[in-house]
């Protein structure tokens, strides 16, 4: 048996004429949910798989085994239900009502730009025929989405770095710093980079604290004798 421990999302970082000559291994999605599986790939070599807990394959990716050879992860053909808008009666945004009830269900869903698929399930399937879904069976690969936080940020092979703004913002080992008097930070100068609108003053009976608060004047009333030029 071939010891696995370490996985290359979609083979990143390795010349592609490697990957292309690596040894392939076909999973199907209840395989590559797990972090700890047996398979055999396509030289007839049984691979013994031990991924850290929560690791998800996904197809495209490059699994490293200990002796260093390559082994490229296909996805699959398996059962599923392609679902569609009804080309007749129904509407591109109904993809968007369908995802939602069915996430509403924790149901995971491929998505792609103009269908949905999930694993079979006739009670779902009788569900969307009544939204006017059109829902049929076949055999094909299933990759459906990981999700914001899905573990390793890798969903379908994109690297994105979630939240960019917020670590632009980020202090880091001072994150945990309490500012105040004598902390000697500079806090004058120090705008993060942008400028913040200040902070509105309280205010009492609709006027600002810190400013002296007069007593109103009395209403001037012109008449004779006032020594205003009327």
């Amino acid at each position: 048996m071939l010891t696995i421990n370490k996985l290359i999302p979609q083979g990143r970082g390795l010349a592609s004429v490697l990957v292309r000559r690596a040894a392939t291994v076909a999973l199907d999605w209840d395989v590559r949910q797990k972090s700890r599986f047996d398979a055999t790939d396509s030289q007839g070599r049984t691979l013994g798989v031990f991924l850290p807990r929560g690791t998800v394959v996904r197809g495209g990716d490059v699994l490293v085994a200990e002796d260093g050879s390559l082994i490229r992860v296909e996805a699959a053909a398996q059962p599923v239900l392609r679902i569609t808008a009804c080309a007749e009666h129904g509407s591109p945004f109904d993809l968007t009502r369908a995802a939602y009830h069915l996430g509403n269900r924790h149901v995971q869903i491929e998505l792609q730009p103009d269908h949905l698929k999930i694993e079979p399930d006739h009670v779902l399937a009788d569900m969307l025929r009544a939204m006017h879904l059109t829902v049929s069976e076949e055999v094909a690969a299933f990759e459906p989405e990981g999700g914001a936080y899905a573990a390793g940020g890798h969903s379908h092979g994109h690297g994105h770095d979630h939240h960019p703004h917020a670590a632009e913002h980020s202090h880091g080992a001072d994150a945990g710093h309490v500012h105040g008097p004598g902390c000697g930070h500079d806090h004058g100068e120090h705008h993060h980079g942008h400028e913040h609108a200040a902070a509105p003053q309280p205010t009492t009976r609709g006027k600002p604290l810190g400013i002296a608060i007069k007593s109103e004047a009395k209403p001037h009333v012109h008449g004779p004798g006032c020594g205003h030029d009327h």
